[in-house]
């Protein structure tokens, strides 16, 4: 996830990219969300590191964003697809797979 951070951040340097995690490290999305928040953030995506909608994602991803809409309604938050449902990432996979079965 770090990686793919810095790889936006260095083809975008004008984009806010900010990592936030569910469970076990910080920043949970909500401290993230503050920090954006303070920093005059209007919008805020919510792209899922994840291959497929699973039961976070499901669940416990979109109540938390329910209550930060609730709490700072000032700010906009959208919830992306999960990156590995997105079909070029989806592509990319089976191409490895590919090469890797070419071997």
């Amino acid at each position: 996830m770090r990686r793919v951070r810095a790889v936006v951040r260095e083809q975008a340097p004008g984009l806010r990219v900010e990592l936030a995690f569910l469970e076990f490290m910080q920043p949970d999305l909500r401290t993230c969300a503050e920090s954006l928040l303070a920093d005059g953030a209007e919008r805020v995506v919510v792209l899922p590191i994840f291959v497929a909608r699973a039961g976070h994602l499901k669940r416990d991803v979109p109540l938390l964003i329910d209550e930060l809409r609730q709490q700072y309604p000032a700010m906009h938050f959208e919830l992306a697809d999960a990156i590995g449902e997105v079909d070029s990432v989806v592509q990319a996979m089976a191409g490895h797979a590919l090469l890797l079965a070419a071997v």
